[in-house]
């Protein structure tokens, strides 16, 4: 599933609109990364590039000129038909022109004597500045290449700006067709999570249920996931960012299982708790059914116009009070909130924006204030209870549970849309289908 190329187009001639008269943008691509030895990490583009070019080649670099002669120049490697038989085709500076609309493309080697010159000038230089130190240091030695000629008529940037605050506004707000990718992406993601609770048995691997859901991804087009996932058997749940992934799996464990696919660079982003065996204990029963409780409601509170802080507040105050309920925390609700005695068991935010990226580009707050809902916004929502083994304050019964429910949310004109409703998370539910097969 790919994007026409016509969508770049559109994207570059937005940024371009938005940039000063006079400016120039200066984006890199990624750089292959080395695994071990001579192998290598499988290529992943650079987000802000890719969604800029569509380009999915290492070392390239792109440059936008508003009022230049050339508005999209493209920097890449050249074509080499030795290193092809080894790497696989390249597009070179022709097919930068070609199929990735620049309006000129130049070998990687001239960009030192080139980049200085499409700076002299300049009203605004754009780039991200100190998010990319390679970047950063090229550009710097453009600069001083560039002031050397100042006495020969050169003229230096007025300013410099970071692109990301142009840039990351864009990618916050999905297009008709990024939603179509991130529904899908989604749903594939789903699908694999069913298979992965089909597939659990008392003694199995947390590395076995991984690769039933890196498998099914794979055979559905989506090769890659969009972070590690995460297969946590029993007290592992307790540990938020837990990878290893090689315990085995006990009767009477609870699985927690966060994963999701990227497709076409765009990521998914799903959290299911289920019962090893099939079975929820009344304690797991009693901490699920809070954490879905909040997961619900607050996937009801997404709307336009909602301030996305009410949502993590609109967490902590259910799961606080579940928690009064259920004798792990005592005391007056309000000031166990204003305490933050909460976070002992629920220690991270209701979500993230998601796209691209897992944990996505965007703004929470703007102008100092929380930011209110849109629609285009698509938003993780993911409460959790995790009570550590080793808390001796709280009775053995609830020692090393570990719940979280996430979704994957789209803001729509006329609320919300659920884009991860194809795996089950009431507990019903998830019992009928660990036990009858659905």
């Amino acid at each position: 599933m790919k994007l026409d190329q016509q969508v770049y187009r559109k994207r570059r001639e937005k940024l371009l609109a938005q940039m000063p008269e006079g400016s120039l943008l200066v984006l890199a691509a990624s750089n292959l990364k080395t695994r071990n030895n001579d192998a290598e990490y499988p290529f992943r583009q650079a987000s802000n590039f890719y969604y800029l070019t569509g380009f999915n080649e290492p070392e390239a670099l792109l440059v936008l000129s508003k009022g230049g002669e050339h508005a999209v120049t493209l920097f890449c490697p050249p074509r080499d038909p030795a290193m092809e038989v080894w790497t696989g085709y390249r597009a070179g500076p022709e097919g930068c022109v070609e199929r990735f609309g620049a309006d000129q493309a130049f070998n990687l080697d001239e960009i030192d004597s080139r980049l200085p010159k499409m700076m002299d000038g300049v009203a605004q230089l754009l780039y991200p500045i100190a998010r990319d130190a390679a970047l950063d240091t090229r550009v710097k030695g453009w600069l001083e290449t560039l002031g050397k000629s100042v006495r020969a008529g050169a003229v230096l940037p007025q300013s410099l700006a970071d692109s990301d605050r142009l840039l990351h506004e864009m990618r916050l707000f999905k297009s008709s067709e990024e939603i179509v990718i991130m529904q899908r992406a989604a749903q594939i993601s789903a699908a694999a999570h069913v298979r992965a609770m089909l597939a659990c048995r008392p003694g199995s691997y947390e590395y076995e249920l991984e690769s039933v859901i890196t498998a099914y991804c794979g055979s559905q087009g989506a090769r890659f996931q969009a972070y590690t996932p995460i297969v946590a058997g029993g007290a592992n749940a307790c540990i938020l960012h837990y990878i290893e992934n090689d315990q085995a799996i006990a009767d009477g464990d609870l699985v927690l299982i966060d994963a999701g696919c990227e497709l076409d660079n765009y990521a998914s982003d799903i959290t299911r708790t289920f019962p090893a065996n099939g079975h929820f204990s009344a304690e797991q029963a009693a901490i699920y059914d809070l954490c879905l409780k909040a997961n619900e409601a607050c996937i009801e509170a997404v709307k336009p116009g909602a301030c996305w802080n009410s949502l993590h507040e609109l967490s902590v105050r259910i799961l606080t009070e579940g928690l009064v309920e259920l004798g792990l925390l005592s005391g007056d609700l309000d000031e166990l909130i204003e305490s933050g005695a909460y976070k002992r068991f629920y220690m991270h935010r209701i979500g993230h924006w998601l796209g691209m990226d897992v944990h996505d580009v965007g703004d929470y707050r703007v102008n100092g204030e929380w930011r209110k809902l849109e629609p285009g916004i698509i938003t993780t929502i993911e409460p959790g209870i995790y009570i550590a083994p080793d808390d001796h304050s709280v009775e053995e019964r609830w020692r090393g549970i570990g719940v979280r429910i996430e979704d994957d949310v789209l803001v729509t004109d006329s609320g919300h849309q659920v884009l991860t409703g194809g795996v089950p998370k009431a507990r019903g539910e998830i019992e009928a289908l660990m036990n009858n097969g659905g």
